[in-house]
């Protein structure tokens, strides 16, 4: 099994859970979740409960990690983070934000994208791109938007705002394992240029993909 931690660097906490979700909710987090479904209270569950182990290897002592307006996880003081759960995997990231602004992880199903899901998502220049990688062993398709949603995770808590599919262009390289994406986004407001490049690295099992990227300061 590919581990996360593998493809994030040292000073980056990780915590992973395989198989069915386990885990518990504090008071002010099951609050949040209103009368979400019991499959979204599990996952919900497993993903706080291994960020609150994730943060406890940092010290931090036990505490809620609530929701922002967008869903996001509202971190302490701090610290920034990434979650991810999928079908039989959740897992959390964390680290002090000394150095690193943002983190973003993302975890999926090591199988194709449902049909038509792809030109959602990807630009064409994208997808041409995707039939030249000929490994059997991944699923190119799903590993581009398990790219584009670590990108978007790691965006949000440096933005506040919305990151559509066609403002980042991910380019994949099998070979490194790694990616690189192109933002180019009018929320950004810099005198020279309203684009920028992050890299990223993936890794992968038989069942899952798994993408992260850190920002740094």
């Amino acid at each position: 099994m590919s581990k996360l931690s593998e493809i994030l660097p040292d000073e980056v906490i990780t915590v992973e859970q395989l198989g069915s979700p386990i885990g518990t909710l504090l008071d002010e987090e099951a609050e949040t979740l209103g009368q979400a479904v019991l499959s979204r209270r599990e996952e919900f569950a497993a993903g706080r409960t291994c960020a609150r182990s994730a943060l406890s290897a940092l010290g931090v002592s036990p505490q809620p990690i609530l929701r922002g307006l967008n869903r996001e996880p509202i971190w302490p003081a701090g610290i920034v983070g990434s979650i991810t759960h999928c079908d039989g995997y959740c897992a959390a990231a964390v680290a002090r934000d000394h150095r690193i602004e943002s983190i973003g992880i993302d975890a999926e199903p090591n199988e194709p994208l449902p049909d038509g899901v792809i030109r959602e998502v990807a630009l064409e220049d994208e997808i041409r791109a995707l039939e030249s990688l000929t490994s059997e062993h991944v699923n190119w398709d799903r590993l581009l938007f398990c790219a584009k949603e670590s990108v978007f995770k790691a965006w949000y808590p440096i933005m506040k705002c919305w990151l559509g599919f066609e403002e980042a262009y991910v380019t994949i390289d099998p070979i490194t394992m790694s990616f690189q994406a192109q933002i180019r986004s009018n929320q950004l407001h810099t005198q020279e240029t309203n684009s920028l490049c992050w890299h990223g690295r993936f890794t992968k099992s038989t069942n899952h993909i798994l993408t992260a990227l850190v920002i740094y300061r």
